[in-house]
């Protein structure tokens, strides 16, 4: 799995993100990842990223970014450090147009992950495991993406890395976070 920093939704220093440059640090209520991606131009973080001047300078959907090719991408959102103090969380994947003026419009909420309870939050726990969803139908193509962590109580700690991978590692997780390929009580004869 190779991870592009231009395909990154979580890590910026501003916002939700976490000083490591990967993770975001999702904490209560509904929160956005701390990077926006720009289909127009890639990754950007609206709030100290790359000037709004380098912004495309007209109001047109971003790139095909190949929905239903084979491979498709693939959204990552995985917990990179325990969660705790909180109750439970999901994350929805967001689409907005551009505004006008190079920044996002309304967004739009395509998928919506499982919601996940504090105690199955542990190192490794996929959040959000899907392919690159298709906009809602009747909705304007997104020129910004972006994820939502939707929190319920106060997360005093955790992690969460999210981005987009042309190929993931799925092999299944066990309950501990170790890698493991078959449930407790199936017998495998050598």
């Amino acid at each position: 799995m190779i991870l592009d920093a231009f395909l990154l939704f979580t890590g910026a220093t501003t916002g939700i993100g976490n000083s490591d440059g990967r993770t975001d640090k999702p904490t209560t209520g509904t929160q956005s990842s701390s990077n926006i991606l720009d289909l127009a131009q890639g990754q950007t973080n609206l709030t100290g990223g790359l000037p709004l001047s380098q912004s495309t300078p007209f109001a047109a959907p971003g790139r095909d970014l190949g929905i239903g090719d084979d491979p498709a991408l693939k959204l990552l959102v995985q917990v990179q450090t325990a969660f705790s103090g909180g109750t439970n969380m999901q994350v929805a994947f967001a689409g907005a147009p551009d505004n006008g003026f190079g920044l996002p419009g309304s967004y739009t909420v395509y998928v919506t992950g499982p919601v996940i309870t504090e105690a199955n939050m542990i190192v490794g726990t996929r959040l959000l495991d899907i392919d690159w969803p298709r906009q809602a139908p009747g909705t304007v193509p997104p020129r910004f993406v972006e994820l939502q962590f939707i929190s319920s109580g106060t997360h005093t700690a955790g992690l969460v890395l999210g981005t987009a991978v042309l190929d993931r590692f799925d092999q299944p997780y066990d309950s501990n976070a170790v890698v493991g390929a078959y449930l407790p009580g199936i017998v495998i004869a050598n």
